[in-house]
Formats: C-alpha cells, sequence, structure tokens
C-alpha cells in the first residue's frame, strides 16, 4: 500500500491496519473457520451470486476487460470501527470490513459500493492519491447508484421527507467519505464535490439509470446483458 506511515494516514490506510504490507499474511484454516473472516467471506459470496447490483458490475468490468475473482480482489479484514469497507487502487483490491459488517444486506451494499469504485478503476484514469475531484466524483457515483441513499436505508437512518433529499443524502455521504480519508478541510472537500456534482451525479454508467431497488437492478441487470449479446451478433 502506502510506503510511509504519513502517506498510510493521508490517503486512509490507517483505517485499514492489514493493509500493512508488514502484517499481512494468509489467514490459516482455524482462523478462517471460527472467525468473522468464515462469515464475511460466506456473505460475500453471497452477495456475488444473488445481487443485481453485484452481478451487473460484475458482468460490466468483464466485458470492459477487467474481470474479478473473488480471492484475488476481495479481502475480508478487520478494520477501524468507522468504516465497513474501502478499495484499495494500489492491489485493485476491495477490502470488506468482517469485524463490522454483520448482515447480508449491509454485505451486499457495501460490496456494491466498493464495486463502483472498481469499475471507475477500470474504465477511466482515475488518480485516486493527486486528484481529489477524480476521488469525489467516485464517491458520488457509489453513493447514488448503490443504494445507500434507497428510501428504506435512509427511513432506517431516520433520515426522511425533505426535498430534493435523495441527492442531499448522496452529497452528504460522498463528503464523509472523502474526510474519512483524505486529511483535507470540510470548506475544501464541500467545494470539490459542488464542484463536479452534476455531471457525477447524473453518470449511471454501468446501470443506465438510478436503481432504486433490486427490482430496478434486476431491469438494469438484463438490459446490460441484452445489449451484450446484441452487439456480440452485430
Amino acid at each position: 500500500a502506502a510506503e510511509t506511515p504519513k502517506q498510510e494516514e493521508d490517503y486512509g490506510y490507517d483505517l485499514f491496519p492489514e493493509r500493512n504490507s508488514a502484517k499481512y499474511k494468509a489467514k490459516s484454516i482455524k482462523e478462517s473457520l471460527f472467525t468473522f473472516n468464515h462469515k464475511c467471506q460466506v456473505m460475500l459470496q453471497f452477495a456475488m451470486e444473488t445481487s443485481p447490483y453485484a452481478k451487473l458490475l460484475l458482468s460490466a468490468m468483464k466485458t470492459s476487460g477487467c474481470q474479478v475473482f473473488k480471492d484475488r480482489h476481495f479481502s475480508c479484514e478487520d478494520c477501524d470501527g468507522t468504516v465497513s469497507g474501502g478499495f484499495d487502487a494500489v492491489s485493485s483490491q476491495i477490502v470488506l470490513c468482517q469485524n463490522n459488517i454483520r448482515k447480508q444486506s449491509h454485505m451486499t451494499r457495501v460490496v456494491t459500493h466498493e464495486l463502483i469504485h472498481a469499475f471507475d478503476h477500470c474504465r477511466a484514469n482515475v488518480d485516486w492519491f493527486n486528484e481529489l475531484r477524480h476521488v469525489a466524483c467516485s464517491e458520488i457515483r457509489a453513493a447514488n447508484l448503490s443504494g445507500d441513499c434507497s428510501f428504506w436505508n435512509e427511513f432506517d437512518r431516520s433520515n426522511f421527507g425533505w426535498k430534493q433529499h435523495h441527492q442531499e443524502c448522496v452529497r452528504g455521504r460522498a463528503l464523509r467519505s472523502i474526510l474519512a480519508v483524505r486529511k483535507v478541510s470540510r470548506e475544501k472537500a464541500e467545494k470539490i464535490v459542488d464542484e463536479v456534482f452534476v455531471s457525477c451525479f447524473n453518470d449511471h454508467a454501468p446501470f443506465g439509470r438510478i436503481p432504486h431497488g433490486k427490482k430496478d437492478a434486476g431491469f438494469a441487470y438484463r438490459d446490460y446483458n441484452n445489449r451484450d449479446r446484441y452487439y456480440a451478433n452485430l
């Protein structure tokens, strides 16, 4: 990951202590079977096989030349208590915080959120470490398209009812994500989010539209696969 402790702190690596290569080691069979790791792996597999959000993103990445493999591109790890997951651009790996993800619905949402970052990493020249506008754009897209701001998730947080609520939820979650992983003032982060918000909020790739639930995501997955078959037959 990062080369120095300062860089680890600046880019949020301190939230993911197992990203420290000095501590990185293969999990033993005993550890895998009798800790959070096993449950994390089972929930991850279920999300990849059943979630229309995850299935569409996995298909889109494969089409884009970035096929995702469970054992290579996902890692269940213990993290800081403030985060549920992350995307490590250095290793092209999604981190799932096994100590903080306890429910399947939460796992599915985190997998989807981080796969959107991975999709952006695959399709575009994203400068995760030097260009905060790029980070803000991907965070806006992830909050908008992953279900983070769905009605029921916001209802569970007791956040609902005002005009333009979805947009404000997306804006707020993107802002919090940036502040969690970058040493930047709130004022600067807000300014950058505002600058890129409209264009990034309206970028719905690969869904084609904002999926407001599993049904919408299922339609998007069907349409995406039908499109691929159409072009393959041209």
